[in-house]
């Protein structure tokens, strides 16, 4: 059978809601030029942060069964959004910041690919919707 997840999320009053996940709360709320008092990030942009975190996840993961040893890893995701209402992202793109000294290029984009392409369940569902691109920037210490 397939598994099933939930997540409850209360109204605050105003524009802000308070979401439950896996135990942890999240504060979602508007900005004040929306109505809001900006107590939380907004939803939209979580959805990037759902991208962020999951691939970032993967790809720490990966490497490290591939035993490479990274000092760093900054996952940053920009959104392009419609002008018109309802404004939802049409293209977004990853950029992987890697610190390490002498990191092997190839690895790490195997790594994103197989985040991209087999594990990471948000990209997937993503894909379907808007175009996803994404970088690679290699930093050293």
């Amino acid at each position: 059978m397939a598994k099933s997840e939930t997540v409850s999320t209360r109204w605050l009053g105003n524009m802000a809601f308070e979401s439950e996940v896996n135990g942890h709360k999240i504060i979602i709320d508007a900005g004040t030029a929306s109505g809001g008092e900006n107590r939380g990030p907004r939803p939209k942009l979580l959805m990037l942060t759902a991208l962020a975190g999951c691939t970032g996840m993967d790809v720490a993961a990966i490497l490290k069964k591939m035993r490479v040893d990274i000092d760093g890893l900054n996952v940053i995701v920009d959104g392009d959004l419609t002008e018109e209402h309802p404004k939802y992202f049409y293209r977004m793109h990853v950029i992987y910041e890697f610190t390490g000294k002498d990191l092997p290029a190839d690895k790490l984009q195997k790594a994103i690919d197989l985040s991209t392409e087999k594990y990471c369940g948000v990209s997937a569902v993503y894909r379907k919707a808007m175009e996803i691109t994404s970088e690679i920037r290699i930093l050293e210490p």
